[in-house]
Formats: structure tokens, C-alpha cells, sequence
């Protein structure tokens, strides 16, 4: 599984408003890093970013992980509601 799609997976647990969720990979000037954004509903932004953004961070966590067992580069993601 890519990154993009686990990420996306993993958001649309969290979301209410699934049909709302994009996620998308953007290029970056570093080749070693991969920059993912993810476009959620505003009513769900509090749920994909968690109490104290422990959710954003464990998205984050679990994204790393899969991309060190792949690929071994350096992810970013941006959570932000339209």
C-alpha cells in the first residue's frame, strides 16, 4: 500500500464526512521527503487532529513507519478543512 492511500485510509476511519476527505502527494525540492496533504470537512477537523493533535500525531507515526519499511523517506503531512 502506498503512502497517499494508507493515509487517506487511515483519515476516513477518524472523519465522519468521508466522501469530503482528499489526500494528495506533492512534490518537494528534497528527493529524501515526501510532502502529503490532506483536505478534511471542517465539522471533522477535531477528531483527525485529536486532543492535543494526538491523533495527527499518530498519523503521522504510523505513515513514517511504513514509509522506513518501503522507501525510507521522510514524510510530511498537512491537515487542513476546506
Amino acid at each position: 500500500m502506498d503512502l497517499v492511500s494508507l493515509t487517506e485510509e487511515i483519515v476516513k476511519s477518524l472523519a465522519l464526512k468521508k466522501e469530503s476527505v482528499s489526500v494528495k502527494e506533492f512534490p518537494t525540492d528534497n528527493e529524501d521527503e515526501i510532502l502529503i496533504q490532506v483536505m478534511i470537512d471542517n465539522d471533522d477537523m477535531g477528531r483527525v487532529i485529536g486532543k492535543g493533535g494526538k491523533c495527527a500525531n499518530a498519523i503521522r507515526t504510523l505513515v513514517q513507519a511504513s514509509s522506513y519499511l518501503s522507501d525510507n523517506k521522510k514524510v510530511k503531512i498537512n491537515i487542513d478543512s476546506f
